[in-house]
């Protein structure tokens, strides 16, 4: 069995661990569990650089003790100059992974940190702005430790990596590759956040350090520009939301992928299934997803051009129950359907009062662009990449126009009077790991820490994988995979504890006050609580 960490006061997941013991430290010195979240996201900004940063684009979505359910949209736009013509006139046919034009996208992280923090505000005396982030001006200037994944992922990219502007000089000094262990130093990023404690988090979008990063972002060649910063603003949206047998499901509506994640739930609670990670659980959720995926590339994109709204397949019952009546219980169906990669850092955060955060953080793909900007440290996105060049295609490029997100911040409210906060990186496995944490422990009644460590699969790409086969880690029953392959699933083996499934994580307040946390053995990092 095993344990899964239980406290009172409050409780902090996220993959790595000083990032989780920054939001801890936050939440004992009075904070709330929003601020606890920033300082987490801006400790994770600087200690797993590959994974994210302050480049990037966050989502939050926020559970309050008396039942709402509120979420951010920190997502960043295109830039004005970012169309078709822009790229032909490049010489290009396709958006460039990599360099100064994959930075087509503003970095919307830190306008969702804003916005948290002035709900916070709203409701419980502010904690300075320093203070939140004092342990991630810490590290960035004195220095964090290399984790072992980060060394990993920047030995695998080094080649496409190491000659964008300013990467070797960050992460590969000297031209030598990094390895567990070593400090890594970016005092750049230290003053560019110390700036952001003195002037304020907007100075990001219309102060000093928005006129610093648009320089930089000009200089080497991106199309965007200062006025694309201060044209951008994170925005307050409704949750999604799904019912399932004794629960409420909540999730982040488009541009990302949050439909997609109720709608395979809410179609496996269709499914018959006896025990978790059987034939018919596995089978069931993997076809599931299929159908939430279809779902989803069909219609989901920036809602601003969506012809549909996203809510309205998960209040119709009919049609959910046709859905679910068009899975063979005996028989895969066919696949590959397009798939989606990226890389991202989930964290959650409950405070002793019973507000409970599900926050979400990306650059997209590892380093994202791979461009370090020299005045800030910055290391910019590459969301924008995932645009198609004709404007009319589906997630087409066009000046201001949101990307298609793979993030997604999940959050329930069960029937007894819990309330859960789970989510996870890797792209296309997102949904698909939602779904594996909370059946395994809402409906087969696996404690929570068991749940996120069982083995998991993965149907379609992920963060770092090419394939589209379905991928499951050795630690199934040799039996089930024997059916899966029976049944018609492309079957792909990969180690027993695999990043390619993801950094998942979990929180679980009782109505009695009791916490429980989980995170995950495949990531750095830790249970944070008092």
């Amino acid at each position: 069995m095993l344990n899964t960490p239980r406290s009172c006061r409050g409780m902090v997941t996220s993959p790595h661990h000083l990032a989780s013991q920054a939001g801890l430290d936050v939440l004992k010195a009075g904070g709330t569990a929003l601020e606890a979240a920033v300082a987490t996201a801006a400790a994770l900004a600087v200690v797993y650089p590959h994974m994210t940063g302050i480049g990037g684009d966050a989502f939050w979505l926020t559970m309050w003790p008396d039942g709402r359910v509120e979420t951010i949209d920190a997502c960043g736009a295109a830039a004005q100059k970012a169309d078709a013509a822009f790229y032909h006139a490049a010489g290009l046919d396709a958006i460039p992974w990599r360099g100064p034009l994959a930075a087509n996208t503003v970095a919307g992280t830190v306008s969702g940190w804003d916005l948290a923090l002035s709900w916070s505000h709203a409701m419980a005396p502010a904690l300075p702005l320093g203070r939140v982030l004092r342990d991630a001006l810490f590290y960035a200037e004195q220095g964090a430790p290399v984790t072992d994944s980060a060394a990993g992922i920047t030995a695998a990219k080094a080649d496409e990596l190491k000659d964008l502007p300013g990467f070797a000089d960050l992460f590969m000094p000297g031209g030598r590759l990094p390895q567990p262990g070593d400090i890594l130093h970016n005092p750049r990023l230290a003053n560019t956040l110390r700036q952001l404690a003195d002037e304020g988090l907007s100075s990001f979008y219309h102060g000093n350090v928005a006129r610093e990063l648009a320089a930089d972002l000009h200089d080497l060649g991106s199309p965007l520009t200062l006025a694309d910063l201060q044209a951008h603003k994170a925005t307050h949206q409704p949750a999604l939301h799904a019912r399932v047998n004794g629960a409420d499901l909540y999730n982040m509506a488009p541009p990302t992928q949050g439909v997609a994640s109720l709608l395979i739930l809410a179609l496996f609670d269709r499914l018959k299934a006896a025990k978790a990670d059987d034939f018919d659980y596995l089978h069931g959720l993997v076809e599931a997803t299929k159908q939430a995926f279809r779902y989803r590339d069909t219609h989901v994109g920036d809602p601003a051009y969506m012809t549909v709204q996203a809510q309205d397949i998960l209040d119709d019952r009919r049609a959910l129950d046709r859905m679910a009546a068009s899975i063979d219980p005996d028989r895969a169906a066919p696949w590959p359907w397009p798939s989606q990669a990226g890389d991202t850092v989930w964290l959650g955060v409950i405070d002793s009062d019973g507000l409970a955060v599900s926050m979400i953080q990306s650059l997209y793909f590892e380093y994202g662009s791979g461009i370090v900007l020299p005045r800030t440290g910055v290391v910019w996105q590459n969301r924008g990449t995932s645009f198609g060049l004709d404007p009319q295609g589906w997630n087409g490029l066009r000046p201001g126009r949101k990307p298609f997100h793979t993030l997604n911040p999940a959050g329930a409210r069960f029937d007894d009077g819990r309330t859960m906060v789970y989510g996870t990186m890797g792209g296309e496995g997102q949904p698909q790991t939602q779904a594996a944490i909370f059946t395994r422990y809402a409906r087969y009644g696996m404690e929570l820490q068991e749940a996120v460590t069982a083995p998991r699969w993965l149907l379609g790409r992920t963060w770092g994988e090419s394939s589209v086969s379905l991928k499951y880690e050795d630690r199934f029953d040799p039996e089930v995979i024997a059916r899966m392959q029976a049944a018609g699933h492309q079957m792909e083996r990969v180690a027993p504890f695999s990043s390619t499934m993801g950094h998942a994580g979990a929180l679980v307040r009782h109505s009695s006050g009791l916490l429980e946390g989980a995170t995950d053995p495949r990531s750095d990092g830790c249970v944070a609580a008092w």
